[in-house]
């Protein structure tokens, strides 16, 4: 008959443990150093082009990290890559191996369903960066609930604006404040490019979470994910019609999780435009209906989502916005 201790060890293993509470202490991996190995899992869809594997590899490479392919990378099953035991099974292992210091988790779809299977309490024991966006919101909200450590939502370090925050954060651990960069030259007397909107002016302070929007709402109702009481939101998506970002919006606020956070901030919804039918909403309006009534610091436009300049944001740290100079600062390091 198996004991108490090794049922409660057992409950944690298959993701069965409640949700880390505002009030838990945080979980900060180590700062990734030139020389650490970096493990590359595919917990989604099958990769069917070796090409922009290869760039992510030589990406890393080039900041001297050493790179490693979980086991079932290429693996295929379906549309996804192997079973959820197989993709399962490549984060645990990257988790309890002491030689690997990140893993990079790719995007597609299908990342939800391993949450069951992953080891939350070897992820507790062996607290290492985890890196991803897109899909891999489910990993690193799950994550996050289940164990309290602080992940990561951003790129691979393809161009010199995501390395450069990849680096300042994740590797120097500094606390930085992310804006978006100016276009504003001799030949242009306002910003073009990467401008944000305020939705409701001031500043506010709280724990950052948050990801794609889609995936969340795929997951709501679930126990992977974190309170969200006090919190800073932030949400991206891409090739969602406008209908669809409202409806997704209204599910957010029917459970709830609007009604707890203390400040907004959306990044970029990628070809998410509103169609051709008579009488449709943009989605600056859409916002606006969801988001001023709440009457809380907001705006939008930021460097988060599916474009090729992105910010590094941790999840779960304190952070202060402010709406109306569309900024994110760090009021804390979010890793050690």
């Amino acid at each position: 008959m198996i004991n108490r201790r090794q049922f409660i060890s057992t409950i944690g293993a298959l993701g069965l443990s409640g949700t880390v509470t505002a009030q838990d202490s945080l979980i900060k991996p180590e700062r990734i150093r030139p020389g650490d190995k970096v493990g590359l899992v595919n917990p989604a869809t099958a990769a069917f082009e070796s090409e922009p594997i290869e760039i992510m590899i030589e990406a890393l490479e080039s900041m001297e990290l050493e790179v490693v392919l979980g086991n079932n990378y290429y693996n295929r099953h379906g549309y996804f890559a192997g079973t959820d035991a197989d993709r399962a099974s490549d984060l645990n292992t990257l988790f309890r191996d002491s030689s690997v210091r990140m893993i990079f988790a790719r995007g597609g779809w299908g990342s939800a369903r391993v949450l069951p299977l992953l080891d939350y309490d070897a992820i507790r024991s062996n607290p290492k960066v985890l890196l991803g966006y897109s899909d891999a919101t489910a990993l690193l909200t799950g994550v996050h609930a289940k164990t309290g450590l602080v992940t990561f939502h951003g790129p691979s370090p393809l161009n010199s604006f995501s390395a450069e925050y990849f680096r300042r954060i994740v590797m120097n651990g500094e606390q930085v404040t992310m804006i978006n960069p100016t276009d504003i030259t001799e030949d242009t007397l306002v910003q073009t490019e990467n401008r944000v909107q305020t939705i409701s002016d001031g500043k506010a302070s709280g724990r950052i979470l948050g990801g794609n929007l889609t995936v969340l709402t795929g997951i709501m109702g679930s126990s992977y994910l974190p309170d969200w009481e006090n919190s800073i939101l932030f949400l991206e998506d891409v090739n969602e019609a406008v209908y669809r970002v409202d409806r997704m919006l209204t599910e957010l606020s029917l459970a709830g999780v609007l009604g707890k956070i203390k400040g907004f901030v959306f990044g970029r919804c990628t070809e998410c435009q509103p169609d051709n039918s008579y009488g449709s909403l943009t989605l600056e309006q859409v916002l606006a209906e969801h988001i001023k009534p709440l009457s809380i610091p907001a705006f939008s436009g930021s460097m988060i989502g599916h474009i090729e300049q992105q910010f590094t944001i941790p999840l779960g740290i304190d952070i202060e916005i402010d709406a109306d100079a569309g900024s994110i600062r760090m009021l804390e390091a979010g890793v050690i």
